[in-house]
């Protein structure tokens, strides 16, 4: 995780991000005495029922998330385990002021340099406690869910920060010349990324069977929230993606036992971090100097195609996004075309 975050848990008892448990008492209002002084361990036999439990709704997690969702799932109930056991806080006796003021020690944490974690990394916390919440009160552990009532902190929706112009898009995608299998495979990654505006983790699991060039169709199988989709892709994408498969792929390591579309050098699945790899390294052939990562690519997609005329509901489908506001912050008009359209129809513009 970057820097301007704290370190992830890595275990489900680890502590609350940016402090140990033993620190917590330090950071944040402690929870109001229940019923005089009872702050102690908590029992072997309410911690072998807490790990059965725990065991339950990791096999739940399973079942409804991604991947790649679950660990972060338990790492953040993991956190909060750890608090809810230094504060001598029984898991079947949890209260509302209880959950209230273990996210006021996540709103009182701070990182090194003294500065406050993101709200984004508070909402994930939140999330998972009431995910784990809600679970223990549909299964019957709990009479009532006491995270019910508790809030998401407020997250301040921003515009994409950095947004490829239409050329420099362009400059990017026709950079790798072909002569290679690298270039051709990295070519057909460029394509399909600004085609479809995939997510990284969706293109990296992409396999032999999820793209017809002929129908120029591209399936997303289980992407974010466990979704499948169909999206199209351009003339250009499909080119290169034939390319790559007739004349770069099969010679490439691990070709044959693999069912993955796009190969790493040594086979197997390319990670992120290769895939942004190859993304920057074309961007900077091409003259640009700030950071291009694959998630460039999918906010550069979403702001042309709307200032192209697409509706934004269909944005949203390529996307793959849930809620049509998470969408909606490429419709915030941008300030150079603000700027444009005084020009042109302010009767002082000129």
């Amino acid at each position: 995780m970057p820097s301007k975050n704290p370190p992830p848990a890595t275990t489900r008892r680890n502590a609350v991000a940016g402090f140990s448990a033993k620190r917590s008492k330090d950071l944040g209002p402690n929870p109001p005495p229940r019923h005089g002084n009872q702050r102690g361990s908590v029992s072997a036999a309410a911690n072998a029922k807490r790990d059965r439990l725990l065991q339950s709704y990791e096999e739940a997690l399973w079942v409804r998330h991604a991947a790649r969702t679950v660990p972060a799932y338990l790492a953040d109930v993991g956190a909060l385990l750890e608090w809810l056991e230094e504060h001598g806080i029984e898991l079947q006796g949890v209260r509302t002021q209880d959950l209230h003021a273990y996210q006021a020690d996540l709103l009182g944490a701070r990182k090194t340099d003294g500065k406050p974690y993101s709200a984004s990394l508070h909402t994930n916390r939140i999330t998972a406690m009431k995910s784990f919440f809600r679970f223990l009160y549909r299964r019957g552990f709990l009479l009532q869910d006491p995270a019910a009532a508790v809030d998401y902190p407020r997250v301040e929706h921003r515009l994409p920060a950095n947004v490829l112009t239409r050329q420099e898009a362009r400059r990017i995608v026709e950079a790798p010349d072909r002569g290679t299998n690298a270039s051709l495979r990295d070519r057909a990654i460029l394509e399909t990324f600004y085609a479809t505006g995939l997510r990284v983790s969706e293109l990296a699991k992409l396999t032999l069977q999820d793209v017809d060039t002929e129908e120029r169709l591209l399936r997303v199988v289980q992407g974010k929230g466990g979704k499948d989709r169909n999206l199209p892709l351009t003339v250009a994408a499909a080119v290169a993606i034939e390319a790559y498969l007739q004349q770069a792929r099969p010679r490439m390591c691990g070709a044959r036992r693999s069912p993955l579309l796009f190969l790493a050098p040594r086979g197997g699945r390319m990670h992120t971090s290769t895939l942004n790899d190859v993304v920057h390294l074309w961007a900077k052939k091409v003259g640009i100097k700030r950071r291009v990562t694959c998630h460039t690519f999918r906010h550069s997609v979403a702001t042309h195609l709307l200032k192209g005329g697409a509706d934004i509901r269909h944005i949203q489908v390529l996307l793959g996004h849930s809620s049509l506001q998470t969408t909606e912050r490429y419709t915030r008009v941008e300030i150079s075309d603000l700027k444009d359209v005084i020009r042109r129809a302010h009767p002082r513009g000129k």
